[in-house]
């Protein structure tokens, strides 16, 4: 071996040929040897490494399930999406404010500018990658290791929807291994246009114009410049493309929807465009000339201006259709979970489920996409509020004065008259229209939520729930006289404080009458009426019924007391009133539709016959809404009721035709009476005719908008079972002789199931007197000349106290009460206002109310025996005509008891004045009854003239006279000289004592018709 050591310098020395290539050939295989080694060494660690790095991904990627298509489109299209509330006819109203704003949209609604914006700028190679871009990523990994102040990012667009779709926002290897392995799943699933489309969808922009935060194309070109996605021109979108790097900090917006003051040329969001608007030309989505036409874009010129939405134009809609939105959903998703809430006996409990239900039924209609389609027509809705806010008959608003606990101070404020309405379509429930208040800020609304007296419109639930039982009908009498109810101890009265006696149930019904609603409520059954009025959704199972639930005394919302008389149009039967129609997802799916289910109230003879009775208070001659039809553009079969609360807290009006049913609420949030009573002063309209003339203007406009809808030209249909049947007006019951005499058959309508089948026992035959003013039975020693014959009702028949007289109706003449006349013990005075006139004697009404007749004498001669020739009754002509002569007229009363005689009056040329000839052979009834010693006054003469006082007669003689019967002496006094003899001394007494009570007669009758016409103006009024 030589000690020669190798060089590699050697194998570059000249040699001899041969030696050269074998050295040559030996180099080469060491190199290539070496070369191998490196590779394989190399190779190995790369192996190594891989290998390390890919048992780190798995480790990172263990707990992550494989997914499938179907979960995974699931969780990619599972985006918040704004709901829509649409009127009726699909005519949108107005989205739903939620935390995000989002519509989406189809690829080819969104312009292709925005794509190849966000395309240049968020993912240049989208279309070439398969999920990741690995240089991005080691560029990432390596600014991340280097903690380089420049982080660019590597995630494609894939990774951001993956990041903001399925994972969280969490900065972490394991989450960004989990993003890579799903992005590169997602695009073996779905094709490049899907993966953008979703992309454009999710994405956050920032806010708009109104300060809502917004995700989406639509939500930010609609949001920031007002404009429809597929509307963007280039620097528009190069502005929205930048968005996503910092939302909120280039966002032109601020939280309360005003432009930032520094937003200008500036603004980092502008110069972010700016960036976008490079990235686009460089990549080839725009020519130079755009570029540099776009640069210095005033993009501020192109911001919107807040819109007003739905929560601005139309609050009371929105937040009641999202109230009843709620509870639907809620119940829709306990229903999924299959929880009953029944079976929950903790109420704390069942408490806190329903509220967790309704938070998740909150969040699901925010961001659920649901498409809301009401029953609501815009059209007439706006007609009603135009009409609430031009209306002129509102009160004043009143200053209350109040005490505030928290701050120990008095404190005043303004109270507003506020009102609320309902419009139902009586066949179906759907609510058409309403108004919600006066003030459009305020989300209370008066017409649904509201729970305030119902006052006199309860009065037709009683009524029918009474006649559905037979209790009553409408041809009914029921006494409207005092009453005190028979536990509670409750003095019910009328409003006007009278009283109209024995009316029908249809006349106590048009007049509005307390005193006969309540009595007879109080006879029926109460809890059948309950059930009624529970099975009419106007009160609760656990509501008290207290004796004088007739005049409203539950409180019920507009709706419910509206949708109440639509049952009466439905023929009995009632139906929900409802807002919501149906709910639609995102992509057209059910998922709630209303559906009209309806139970029978009443029969349909009853709704009927409460239907008519309710025309009459819209007809003059006492229905208390009798002015109504005369307000209205149209004409139609229209049906209502008035109503007033305790204290004029409340006033009302609640009509139905066959078509539509309206009611219409007038009063004070605060339960402040309305400062006006019924009378109408100086042309000021009481609070009953401003709620109706606010009726007839809701009405008309809605009318001018849909005629069909507010009069089909249909009038209400008489079922089968209704007849007209006679009976007797002071019972009800079937019609007796005596009922016929008296002519007290009254007609009427009734449920032929419930005609009486009694017949009439209450009155009995009677001779009667009037005294004063009024019917009595006859005594027994009241001459038969003087009395009538009549019909009287019997005593025992009424049970209400006082005297029945006072609430027979007028136009009853014939019916006598069951009391004897009064008596006043004492025998009438002489009549001394006898007179002639022509041929005829006359005179006044004795002065003494007990006097029932008079009876008339007459002679021949002034001294003859005078005669009885005619007896007149209380209620005939005061004279009489006969052959000439001399008359005297005595006046009798019940008892019988007849006056003395006055002095005789000459008719035509009569006879001597000394004839002793009785002309007449009954001497007794001629004589001349000087018993009284009392003076008499006389319009002739000055003189006394009977008994021991100075007689006067048409002369100026004076006689005096002792005895009794005709005096034939000198103390006649017919002459002009004095006399004096010892017979009677008789003067022709022509005074007229009763001159006084012919003036108070006189004025009797009118006062009594004042009186009357101011208690129907008062009464009408009560309503009018």
């Amino acid at each position: 071996m030589s000690d020669k050591k190798f060089s590699f310098g050697d194998l570059f020395r000249r040699r001899e040929t041969r030696s050269v290539v074998k050295g040559f050939r030996v180099t080469s295989q060491v190199v290539w040897n070496l070369f191998l080694i490196f590779a394989v060494l190399g190779l190995m660690s790369i192996f190594f490494v891989g290998g390390a790095g890919a048992g780190y991904f798995a480790s990172l990627v263990k707990d992550e399930p494989i997914r499938g298509y179907e979960e995974m489109k699931e969780d990619i299209y599972n985006y918040e999406e704004t709901s829509t509330i649409y009127f009726a006819d699909n005519v949108e109203m107005g989205e739903v404010r939620s935390d995000l704003e989002r519509h989406p949209r189809e690829l080819d609604e969104i312009s292709n500018h925005l794509i190849d914006a966000v395309i240049a700028t968020e993912d240049e190679y989208f279309y070439e990658h398969e999920g990741i871009v690995p240089k991005a990523l080691l560029r990432a990994t390596y600014q991340e290791f280097a903690n380089s102040t420049v982080q660019t990012g590597g995630s494609t667009l894939t990774q951001q929807l993956i990041k903001n779709q399925i994972l969280s926002s969490e900065v972490s290897f394991d989450r960004k291994a989990t993003e890579i392995l799903l992005a590169m799943r997602l695009e073996q699933f779905f094709e490049k246009d899907e993966i953008l489309e979703a992309y454009l969808n999710i994405v956050p922009f920032g806010r708009n114009a109104n300060g809502r935060q917004i995700a989406g194309a639509q939500s930010a070109a609609q949001g920031i410049f007002g404009v429809e996605a597929d509307e963007l021109n280039i620097p528009q979108a190069a502005f929205i493309a930048g968005l996503p790097q910092s939302p909120f900090g280039y966002t032109p917006f601020t939280g309360t929807g005003e432009v930032k003051e520094n937003f200008d040329q500036d603004h980092p969001g502008v110069r972010r465009m700016r960036t976008v608007l490079d990235r686009m030309y460089r990549h080839g989505y725009i020519s130079s000339e755009e570029y540099e036409k776009y640069r210095d874009y005033d993009i501020v010129a192109d911001l919107t201006e807040r819109v007003e939405d739905n929560y601005d134009l139309y609050p009371k809609v929105t937040y009641e259709v999202l109230n009843r939105v709620e509870t639907k959903i809620t119940q829709k998703l306990l229903k999924e979970d299959e929880i009953d809430l029944s079976e929950i006996e903790d109420e704390d409990e069942r408490r806190d489920v329903v509220n967790e239900y309704r938070e998740k039924a909150i969040r699901e209609i925010r961001g659920g996409g649901y498409h809301i389609h009401t029953t609501i027509d815009k059209d007439i809705f706006d007609a009603q509020q135009e009409v609430v806010e031009n209306f002129d008959l509102f009160y004043k608003d009143l200053t209350v004065e109040d005490y505030d606990e928290e701050n120990d101070e008095e404190i005043k404020y303004d109270a507003m008259q506020e009102l609320g309405s309902m419009l139902i379509e009586n066949d179906t429930g759907k609510i058409i229209s309403f108004v919600g208040g006066r003030d459009p800020d305020m989300e209370f609304n008066f017409a649904t939520q509201a729970r305030t007296s119902v006052g006199s419109t309860m009065k037709p639930f009683t009524f029918a729930a009474l006649m559905e039982s037979g209790d009553v009908q409408p041809g009914f009498i029921s006494p409207d006289a005092p009453y005190e109810t028979p536990v509670e101890e409750h003095n019910v009265t009328n409003f006007n404080d009278n009283y109209d006696g024995l009316i029908t149930i249809r006349e106590a019904l048009q007049r509005s009458r307390n005193v006969p609603a309540v009595r007879e409520y109080n006879r029926g059954n109460t809890e059948e009426i309950k059930g009624f009025l529970v099975n009419n959704n106007l009160i609760s199972d656990n509501h008290e019924m207290v004796e004088i639930l007739p005049l409203g005394t539950s409180v019920v919302s507009v709706e419910n007391n509206t949708n109440a008389y639509a049952t009466f149009a439905r023929n009995g039967k009632y139906k929900d009133s409802y807002m919501v129609e149906r709910i639609e997802g995102p992509d057209g799916e059910i998922i709630y539709e209303h559906e009209s289910l309806e139970r029978e109230v009443y029969s349909e003879q009853t709704a009927y016959l409460t239907i008519d009775m309710l025309r009459d208070v819209l007809e003059s001659g006492g229905g208390t809404a009798a002015a109504l039809p005369s307000m209205l553009d149209f004409s139609s079969d229209l049906a209502g009721k008035t109503g007033t609360s305790q204290g004029v807290r409340d006033a009302w009006f609640v009509g139905s035709n066959p078509n539509i049913s309206m009611g219409v609420w007038f009063g004070y949030r605060d339960n402040l009476s309305l400062p006006h009573d019924a009378r109408e002063y100086d042309g000021t309209p009481s609070y009953s005719r401003r709620v109706q003339t606010m009726w007839a203007e809701l009405a008309n406009v809605a009318y001018e908008i849909n005629p069909d809808l507010m009069d089909s030209g249909e009038n209400f249909q008489q079922p089968s079972g209704i007849v007209r049947q006679e009976v007797c007006g002071i019972s009800g019951l079937l019609p007796s002789d005596l009922c016929r005499e008296a002519g007290l058959v009254t007609t009427d309508l009734f449920n032929a199931e419930h005609v009486p089948t009694e017949r009439d026992d209450s009155l009995q035959r009677v001779r009667f007197v009037k005294v004063g003013d009024d019917n009595y039975l006859a005594l027994d020693s009241t001459p038969s000349e003087f009395t009538k014959a009549g019909v009287s009702v019997k005593e025992e028949y009424f049970d209400f106290g006082g005297d029945i007289s006072e609430y027979i109706p007028d136009d009853w003449d014939t019916l006598v009460p069951d009391e004897e006349a009064p008596d006043n013990g004492q025998r009438p005075g002489t009549l001394t206002s006898v007179s002639t006139s022509g041929s005829s004697v006359t005179w006044n009404s004795h002065p003494d109310d007990d006097v029932v007749g008079y009876r008339v004498y007459r002679s021949s001669s002034e001294n003859g025996s005078f005669s009885k020739v005619e007896s007149v009754r209380w209620d005939e002509s005061f004279s009489y005509s006969g052959s000439s002569g001399y008359y005297i007229v005595t006046a009798v009363d019940v008892a019988g008891r007849e006056s003395s005689q006055g002095s005789p009056v000459r008719v035509g040329s009569g006879g001597s004045s000394n004839d002793d000839d009785d002309d007449d052979s009954d001497s007794d009834s001629g004589s001349r009854d000087n018993d009284d010693s009392g003076n008499d006054e006389d319009d002739s003469d000055n003189g006394n003239d009977n008994g021991n006082g100075n007689g006067n007669g048409n002369g100026n003689g004076n006689g005096n006279g002792n005895g009794n019967g005709n005096g034939n002496g000198n103390g006649n006094g017919n002459g002009n000289g004095n006399g004096n003899g010892n017979g009677n001394g008789n003067g022709d007494d022509d005074s007229d004592e009763d001159d006084d009570d012919d003036e108070d007669e006189d004025d009797d009758e009118p006062e009594d018709e004042s009186e009357d016409d101011e208690d129907e103006d008062e009464d009408d009024e009560e309503e009018d």
